[in-house]
């Protein structure tokens, strides 16, 4: 009998691995990352000071399992056009790694989880936005705007710009002005930064039946709706000075940092084929920006 089960240990070992692994990119880690780069600069913003290492850790353990639960679900719903696509069949689901099931009911509990999370160690205000963003970025996006309208990152974006909500909130248990103005920053980003991508994989798209702008108006039309909301966010950016009280540090780096994000978006109008170059410029972009919140407040 030990015998046995020494054997079935080894045996299985392996596999257990690869569905740990399996479990784990169903989560889609290094979307969760972007998204947590918003939140913490809208802590230091919200508390003008760092608001204490605990309360960041809480948030970001919470915003993690909310985030990875939305994530799991958008795989589960999503895994039929999924094995279709070049840039998504590598996914558990796709690859027949991980039952549907299993998936709908780890997506599920992980956002129940991150809801608890944030309302035992942050504010119910954090948890109930965080959650709401899910329901949002699952029902909404996924389920119905994805697959039938070319506004569907548009609207859908307003799911990943949910964060800033969420780190303001659990800070103070209010949203304030300053913390719409960074979800603005992000919500204007989203087209951007995915149409990039969407032009880069526009055969995928059109492929798998999904509306996506490329796919239904065509590569110019959006490079230049691209440069619309480019523009949109930048001048977005540029609010937070006075509405957040920002001094120069933040300032300087908005208009430097817009001006490359907005002279890589006037590129790929002139040159398509160098959108995946954008699609690096805007995660830079984002990353550097919140950056820069919290250098202002912290120095």
């Amino acid at each position: 009998m030990t015998e046995i089960h020494h054997q079935a240990t080894i045996d299985t070992s392996p596999g257990a691995r690869t569905r740990v692994g399996a479990y784990f990119a169903l989560t889609k880690p290094r979307i969760i990352e972007l998204l947590l780069i918003t939140t913490v600069p809208a802590m230091v913003l919200a508390a003008k000071s760092w608001p204490g290492t605990w309360l960041v850790i809480a948030t970001l353990i919470g915003g993690t399992l909310s985030a990875g639960g939305a994530n799991a679900l958008n795989m589960y719903y999503d895994r039929d056009i999924d094995e279709i696509m070049r840039r998504t069949r590598t996914r558990p689901l796709a690859r027949h790694e991980v039952e549907p099931r299993n998936a709908m009911i780890f997506g599920v509990a992980l956002g129940a989880l991150g809801f608890v999370w944030l309302w035992v160690f942050t504010t119910l205000l954090a948890a109930a936005i965080s959650t709401a963003a899910l329901l949002f970025y699952v029902f909404v996006y996924t389920r119905t705007l994805k697959r039938s309208t070319v506004q569907n990152i548009v609207i859908g974006g307003a799911a990943g710009a949910a964060p800033t909500l969420v780190g303001w909130a659990a800070v103070s248990g209010s949203v304030g002005v300053p913390a719409w103005v960074l979800f603005f920053v992000v919500f204007y980003w989203t087209p951007p930064h995915f149409w990039a991508l969407a032009l880069r994989y526009k055969e995928d798209y059109a492929a798998a039946g999904v509306p996506m702008l490329p796919v239904v108006a065509g590569v110019h039309a959006t490079t230049r709706r691209m440069l619309l909301y480019t523009g949109l966010m930048v001048g977005v950016s540029l609010l937070l000075v006075p509405l957040g009280r920002m001094s120069w540090i933040y300032m300087v780096a908005a208009l430097v940092l817009g001006a490359w994000f907005l002279w890589d978006t006037w590129r790929v109008v002139r040159r398509p084929e160098e959108a995946m170059r954008l699609f690096t410029t805007s995660t830079v972009y984002l990353s550097a920006l919140f950056a820069s919140v919290m250098l202002d407040v912290l120095l």
